[in-house]
């Protein structure tokens, strides 16, 4: 993934700077900064999505990166910290990754499809990211915490920008709620690590456009007017 040293620095402004230089081993010394930064993070999501925030200790994730504790405390000098950057750095991409998608397309089932698609894409083949933001979250603090909100709102609200499009185009007027149809999308996108294995089941396009029919049927199907509550006009018989 790409941007690690502009991760680092949204880290250290808000963590503060790293201490001082630590020698890397002979495993990390031949890779530029921006690869030892990429390495230690995929490393380091890695430990915390099998082990868990807690149990995944600094030395751990050292020894498994190649590198010494202390040229690990270089660049992280607390876990927080290294908690904070990959959520941050997977967030942003995928934000990223929406807008760039999205732009230019105006037809709200279109819009779903490629969000849907591009969610998919993004987390199909880093799971062990997607386990991390989703357990890991409410592990941040303060403007650690703020910081990584700001950027699920933001993505939130592309989506729920799409399903208030679709309802207004194709269901005016109907009681179905915008907000529990947005996060029932995320319920299917964001527990994809617990089950998905692109090498078993469809490809990750496959899986986005069975997401994205079953979502769109269900949708639009519940928002037809056979399958509205009654409307009673006197007091109830």
């Amino acid at each position: 993934m790409k941007g690690a040293l502009v991760t680092l620095q949204r880290g250290e402004q808000v963590f503060g700077s790293s201490p001082g230089p630590g020698a890397p081993t002979e495993r990390t010394s031949t890779l530029s900064t921006e690869q030892r930064l990429d390495h230690i993070l995929e490393i380091a999501t890695q430990c915390i999505a099998r082990d868990g925030y807690t149990k995944a200790s600094m030395r751990t994730i050292a020894a498994a990166a190649g590198i010494s504790l202390a040229g690990l405390y270089h660049y992280f000098e607390n876990k927080e910290k290294m908690l904070f950057l990959i959520q941050f750095r997977s967030f942003s991409a995928l934000l990223r990754r929406l807008q760039e998608r999205l732009h230019g397309i105006g037809n709200p089932e279109d819009r779903l499809r490629v969000a849907v698609l591009a969610h998919v894409m993004h987390y199909a083949h880093d799971k062990p990211a997607l386990r991390v933001c989703a357990h890991e979250f409410d592990t941040l603090t303060g403007q650690a915490h703020e910081e990584v909100a700001h950027l699920r709102h933001q993505i939130y609200d592309i989506l729920r920008a799409i399903v208030d499009r679709l309802l207004e185009k194709c269901a005016p007027g109907s009681s179905l709620n915008a907000h529990v149809a947005t996060m029932s999308l995320f319920g299917s996108l964001n527990w994809l690590y617990q089950w998905y294995d692109p090498r078993e089941d469809r490809s990750p396009a496959g899986l986005a456009q069975l997401i994205s029919d079953q979502f769109l049927g269900g949708l639009l199907g519940a928002s037809s007017p056979a399958n509205q509550p009654p409307q009673h006009n006197g007091p109830p018989r």
